[in-house]
């Protein structure tokens, strides 16, 4: 099932990684999957994954909502100590742009000609790709703006059709819902590893709440996540089978799934960087070089520098 078409080994050439991060819950009282999409926005970005490489999508804004008593902030945390919203983050879809079809689309660059390229999912097949999805589902579902759902059937196609466009190297999906671990048990492509949050008939549970704000601020097992990778540098070694081991089912309140069974590459050879961080192509320039040459034009994490060769 892995594919006699497809060409491409383990050993494909990394040039890049992506990220789609979903918040498909509206309403005040799911403050905290806003909250968990904002806190993992903000990790890989400080990781060196620059908001070119990033599409948020957030399907409602409780930072301008009018039971917030602090206007224009998201918290992830009881104490307040940092505001995930402010004038940093680059909201590619929100609102009621937030939906199955603009999700799917997404995924697969069907796209209507006049959508932007900030819209886009610009990946090719030297891109890895992170998928992070919260809100509330069940069994092989999840919902959106709490008046539609994806089905796990969906998504596999999705990434099914990316495979075949050669859109991704390696892919990894993450979900923080009720019965997460139920969303990727129709994927069928190679080189994907996926990891949820609950196991067939178990709730996925929020972590704590704010008193004043008055509702819980973020999910277990994001948060515990979010955690461990605060630990992590840019040039970290750790690798996802050490990131897998640190889930405990105790302190999360249920029991985190995670799925190999499809990746051609073992946990423990791939770097949570490989993910969750940024891509930095540097050339070593011979001391014998001529450093008066023409200006050349290099990509390092997304961005264009200017060398001297």
């Amino acid at each position: 099932m892995l594919g006699d078409s497809d060409d491409r080994g383990p050993s494909q050439r990394h040039t890049n990684n992506w990220a789609v991060l979903v918040c498909s819950s509206r309403y005040w009282f799911n403050y905290r999957h806003m909250a968990n999409t904002l806190a993992m926005y903000r990790t890989i970005k400080r990781l060196g994954m620059p908001d070119s490489n990033i599409i948020l999508m957030l399907a409602d804004d409780v930072a301008c909502n009018a039971r917030n008593v602090f206007p224009a902030t998201v918290y992830a945390n009881s104490g307040r100590q940092l505001d995930l919203y402010g004038d940093s983050i680059e909201v590619d879809y929100r609102g009621y742009e937030v939906t199955v079809e603009s999700f799917l689309r997404l995924l697969t660059g069907r796209h209507p000609d006049h959508t932007p390229r900030s819209k886009r999912l610009l990946t090719d097949a030297s891109s890895n790709v992170f998928i992070y999805m919260t809100g509330h589902g069940g069994d092989e579902f999840l919902k959106f703006q709490d008046n539609e759902e994806v089905s796990a059937f969906d998504v596999a196609d999705a990434v099914e059709q990316m495979r075949e466009k050669r859109r991704y190297n390696k892919l990894l999906f993450v979900i923080d819902t009720c019965q997460a671990n139920t969303m990727y048990s129709r994927f069928y492509s190679p080189d994907i590893i996926s990891t949820g949050s609950s196991s067939l008939g178990e709730n996925s549970y929020s972590h704590h709440n704010d008193a004043d704000i008055g509702v819980a601020v973020i999910d277990s097992f994001t948060h515990y996540i979010l955690q461990y990778l605060e630990t992590l540098t840019k040039s970290s070694k750790t690798t996802l089978k050490e990131l897998f081991a640190t889930y405990d089912p105790g302190r999360i309140h249920s029991h985190p799934g995670v799925s190999t069974d499809l990746s051609r590459t073992s946990a423990e050879e791939i770097l949570v960087t490989d993910f969750f961080g940024g891509v930095a192509s540097v050339e070593i320039t011979p001391a014998s070089a001529d450093l008066a040459g023409p200006l050349h034009f290099e990509q390092v994490e997304g961005w264009a520098r200017k060398t001297r060769r």
